[in-house]
């Protein structure tokens, strides 16, 4: 998808430019290293954790146009050797879009990435394959949408629902330009991004499909968390006055409600911030957190939910000091949270981690500095007492997926 607006652009030359002028309250960040899986040349890192505490790290090996999709497991604060779900040189490739594979239930795993179809440089698929034996082996590929539309598909959300793979993403259907080549004169509302979802039996079949929301942002990451009621995502929004905020959506019998707004930032931007949100729950409670930059003041932010996700507390700041975004969020046992995210300390690219209790008291920002130039998402996931992440880091032309580890204890 095409990653990126002029305006934004400007937003973070202006934090990079900024950032050497403030002084930040931010400590080193004490990790243990855990040796990653991933050879050189890996990048798209994916952390997933199953119900049963089985953690999974994803991450694509791609050169000379071949990519490779490849996860590992995580035993004993050690990662398994690692395994590989299928490759090919027809694949989509975006640093933003990352590929996944996700631990479904006890014996159903899921894999997706993006698969590029004729009809223009973003057209494109979202590609699928499920495994029943724990990834020992895996599905012959799939599709979850059946428009055939050579436009944009992707940013998925893959996660358990009705006994089967629940997958949200964005489609480009409506996108469609005419069979000359020129752009329609269709309203924003009939011809742009979409969120929808469908269900996917472990033998393949698709059931369930859904338009979950009609206009959304053009490129923006999905996440979904699960409760005892069922999946609750949140993705960027978009409105025709270009309203760019986050929504959350549950689903309530199987089926979508109405998508409301997590916190009225008002962004106004006319292009994809390429900055998705995230979301962590448990039981009935609720951390979502999302980079905003409205009022040209670059922000991370979090916000509690007691009840589900039908209504949630007042959004606070994580970072205001210029941040980049990029965001993952864990719920902590004690009901508070942990927040990553891509930060700008003294005019370079740092990881920043953040513990707020959930009576959003502010622990210290502690940060990582040596990841030299760095791309991609950073992910986070809690282990037993631990938080598990990983990142990328890039010297010269050759990308590296990093993981480690850091004790709650040191937040």
């Amino acid at each position: 998808m095409q990653t990126g607006s002029p305006k934004y652009r400007k937003v973070l030359i202006t934090a990079l430019l900024l950032s050497c002028c403030l002084t930040f309250n931010a400590s080193a960040l004490q990790l243990q290293t855990i040796d990653s899986p991933a050879t050189g040349h890996s990048a798209q890192p994916h952390l997933a954790k199953g119900a049963d505490g089985t953690l999974l790290l994803s991450w694509l090996e791609h050169a000379d146009g071949h990519a490779t999709l490849r996860f590992a497991q995580l035993h004993e604060h050690a990662w398994q050797p690692a395994q590989t779900v299928t490759s090919g040189r027809d694949w989509f490739v975006n640093w933003a879009d990352f590929p996944s594979v996700v631990p479904i239930n006890d014996n159903l795993w899921a894999a997706h990435w993006l698969h590029k179809r004729p009809g223009g440089t973003y057209a494109y698929d979202v590609a699928l394959s499920v495994s029943t034996d724990n990834g020992k082996s895996w599905s012959a590929q799939l599709t979850p949408h059946n428009d055939g539309t050579p436009t944009e598909h992707g940013f998925v959300s893959l996660f358990p629902w009705q006994d089967g793979v629940g997958v949200l993403w964005l489609d480009g259907r409506n996108m469609l330009e005419s069979e000359h080549g020129e752009s329609t004169d269709r309203s924003i509302q009939d011809s742009g991004m979409t969120l929808r979802s469908v269900v996917v039996s472990s033998d393949g079949e698709l059931h369930n499909p859904q338009l979950t929301d009609g206009l959304v942002c053009d490129c923006c990451q999905t996440d979904v968390a699960m409760l005892p009621q069922g999946p609750v995502a949140v993705y960027r929004n978009r409105t025709a006055d270009e309203i760019r905020d986050i929504q959350v959506v549950r689903a309530v019998d199987n089926q979508w409600q109405t998508p409301t707004t997590l916190n009225d930032d008002h962004w106004h931007i006319a292009g994809c911030p390429v900055n998705g949100p995230a979301i962590s729950a448990r039981e009935r409670q609720i951390a979502a957190v999302w980079f905003t930059g409205a009022d040209e003041q670059p922000r991370v932010r979090l916000a509690f939910s007691t009840d589900a996700g039908q209504s949630f507390g007042q959004a606070i700041d994580v970072d205001d000091q210029l941040p980049i975004g990029r965001v993952d969020v864990e719920l902590l046992p004690d009901g508070g949270a942990a927040v990553l995210w891509a930060c700008t300390r003294n005019k370079a690219q740092a990881l920043c981690l953040r513990r707020v209790t959930d009576n959003n008291h502010l622990g210290p920002i502690k940060q990582l500095d040596s990841i030299g130039k760095s791309g991609g998402f950073p992910q986070l996931a809690l282990i037993d007492t631990s938080l598990v992440l990983a990142w990328v880091e890039s010297q010269g032309e050759i990308s590296q997926v990093r993981t480690a580890q850091v004790s709650l204890d040191l937040l």
